[in-house]
């Protein structure tokens, strides 16, 4: 049944690309400037070009390629859609995750049935919902950038690939601040750059040290970052190291 249900999903996915309107309660797709949306009875276009209009403003540049934007109508569906993509066949996602962002494409959860299908996100809380589609938007800038345009072939980088999405979107706010102001204080921070994207401070840590790097070195600086694959890479364009870098971002946290 789930191959049957994933050579349906691929043949409609198919069929809409092709430039072919699928009504009845199905797949419809329409062409935007910069992505191909797709979906099902749930248009979110509004918040994909705010959110468009934040990362063109946040680069000072536009995507480099169109994207396909898939707004799935159900949680089965984009499991279905990251079992074949990621070759996981009993891949069953947590119930936070509602999106993913890579060069080619932003699958989605349609925001509008969050509070049924997800945890953790709440559709009516707008500001955050545009944050978090935002987020994913950063990926597809980013991955697009990369030559490993969805992340798979990074080493020792989830930390900024993350971060960057998570400062970039507005998601590093007060809250967070304070989170990492705390563990700061408490010596509870990661002894490295590779397990700043773990645990439940994964998003402040990690979207404060993008932020920091943004603050220290400017924005033309934090964009020639955005092609590189491996942390010691990252380290020489900044010309500096782990461990100075981590005591230069402590003391700028404590400080604000």
């Amino acid at each position: 049944m789930k191959t049957k249900l994933a050579l349906i999903l691929t043949i409609v996915f198919s069929l809409v690309i092709s430039g072919f309107k699928i009504v009845d309660n199905t797949w419809l797709t329409q062409k935007n400037k910069n992505y191909n949306l797709l979906y099902t009875s749930t248009d979110v276009k509004n918040l994909m070009d705010n959110g468009i209009v934040f990362v063109n403003n946040f680069f000072g540049a536009t995507y480099n390629k169109s994207f396909d934007v898939i707004i799935h109508p159900n949680r089965h569906s984009l499991d279905s859609t990251w079992r074949k993509d990621w070759g996981m066949p009993d891949f069953k996602s947590e119930c936070w995750m509602v999106a993913s962002g890579i060069a080619t494409k932003l699958d989605i959860i349609s925001p509008i049935t969050w509070d049924k299908e997800a945890c953790e996100h709440i559709y009516s809380q707008t500001k955050k919902t545009q944050q978090l589609i935002t987020h994913e938007l950063v990926h597809v800038y980013h991955g697009q950038l990369n030559p490993s345009p969805d992340f798979s072939k990074v080493e020792g980088l989830d930390w900024f690939v993350e971060g960057l999405a998570t400062f970039a979107s507005g998601q590093c706010d007060l809250t967070r601040i304070v989170e990492i102001k705390n563990a700061i204080s408490q010596n509870k921070i990661p002894d490295g750059l590779d397990n700043f994207w773990t645990g439940n401070l994964k998003y402040g840590l990690s979207g404060s040290v993008v932020m920091f790097i943004d603050k220290k070195y400017g924005r033309a600086k934090l964009k020639q970052l955005l092609p590189l694959t491996k942390k010691s890479d990252l380290l020489s364009v900044l010309k500096i190291t782990e461990t100075d870098l981590l005591l230069e971002w402590k003391a700028y946290m404590q400080n604000l």
